[in-house]
């Protein structure tokens, strides 16, 4: 089992308003932490216009930084949204940092939501096929040498020398971000690792995971090579006092998904508004919008609504493993129920805005020092 960090970029805050240079720093202490104590993975999310809940915004910036201030630990762009930027940008951004690293670069992939897509002049409808055309540019672009060219439905790119290539030969490991049965079946069809940001318990994502190792034995590979990895989202949060462990980590997942962040309102009179212009939900949107407009979202097969997570006891979240919370040992036994199921990596959400930075600190100190030596 590997061990990864996934950052939105959060930390407590007063009303809506977030010290974003404490924010940083706070970041880049964590995430050199767990670069010394054995973590395997840093992953940064890409969001906009997402108040409170995400401040990484610009996350080729906090990996290059990164990149320089850490040795060993793999960095990862989890994920680039491919509609938001153009491939040839893409490429060479993603290159750029793989040099800057020293070849420790992960790269996933993604669509985001309606919601930021509107705000960035993006019609949400042509997203799926954007992102597919783009994943198939990008690497394509680091195994060409001399020349590149492309032309293609939303992108008509001239014979050009793109440069740099990646540090990694012949390109880094390509992901997915996934929430859904179709996005498993893409991700092995195109030969790439899994980023799951379902969020319930482990048994429920079994089947997922089983049809995943099946079906990607048959990929079309977009990249050089078959990335045949699976990760887990969930949030962790390991402490001194197993109840009191277990109960911050029950209210961080609770507020992360909870109702209370100041864009929900506006989210939700947006997603009406289009579907009233749209006359109804295209099929590869559904997922997106019964979320946000009354749907009851099944967290990754067979899991809870997200609704319902607030309603559940602590330790009955962190004994299914919804959540990795509780002293040491309670941890371990939770990460279990991942390993179980076929799982190859964990995303820990720790950083959090229910959650002060001298708690994060501790939660990833003990999770180096006695919760991962138990997987190695």
């Amino acid at each position: 089992m590997k061990f990864g960090l996934l950052y939105e970029m959060q930390r407590p805050h007063t009303g809506y308003s977030v010290d974003y240079t404490a924010l940083v720093n706070e970041t880049i202490e964590q995430c050199q932490l767990a670069d010394e104590l054995g973590f395997d993975y840093l992953w940064f999310v890409e969001h906009h216009f997402l108040t409170t809940f995400a401040g990484s915004s610009a996350p080729e910036v906090i990996i290059s930084a990164l990149s320089r201030l850490t040795k060993r630990i793999r960095i990862g762009f989890g994920v680039v949204v491919l509609p938001n930027h153009h491939p040839v940008q893409v490429a060479e951004r993603v290159a750029m940092v793989d040099h800057l690293s020293g070849g420790r670069v992960e790269f996933g992939v993604g669509r985001s939501s309606p919601y930021e897509q509107l705000g960035l002049g993006i019609d949400p409808r042509d997203t799926r096929d954007i992102m597919g055309e783009s994943l198939d540019i990008i690497p394509e672009i680091w195994q060409t040498d001399g020349l590149f060219s492309w032309k293609g439905k939303h992108f008509d790119i001239p014979e050009r020398e793109i440069l740099p290539k990646p540090k990694q030969d012949p390109h880094p490991p390509i992901w997915m971000a996934c929430t859904q049965s179709t996005s498993y079946e893409m991700a092995a069809k195109k030969g790439i690792g899994v980023l799951s940001f379902g969020s319930g318990a482990p048994a429920g994502m079994k089947e997922h995971i089983d049809n995943y190792r099946k079906n990607i034995k048959n990929a079309e590979p977009v990249g050089a090579f078959t990335n045949n990895q699976w990760a887990n989202f969930t949030l962790g949060h390991c402490g001194d006092d197993d109840d009191e462990a277990m109960e911050t980590g029950a209210l961080a997942i609770k507020e992360f998904f909870g109702p209370n962040r100041p864009y929900t309102a506006d989210r939700a009179d947006v997603y009406e508004r289009l579907l009233e212009s749209w006359g109804g939900i295209p099929e590869h949107l559904e997922a997106n919008f019964s979320r946000f407009l009354g749907g009851e979202q099944d967290l990754g097969g067979g899991g809870a609504p997200r609704a319902m997570l607030g309603e559940l006891p602590a330790e009955l979240l962190s004994d299914r493993g919804v959540i990795v919370a509780g002293n040491p040992d309670r941890c371990i036994e939770s990460v279990r129920r991942h390993e179980e199921i076929g799982a190859d990596q964990l995303l820990l959400i720790m950083q959090s805005d229910q959650i002060p930075h001298d708690k994060v600190m501790r939660s990833i100190e003990l999770f180096g020092k006695k919760v991962i030596p138990s997987f190695r």
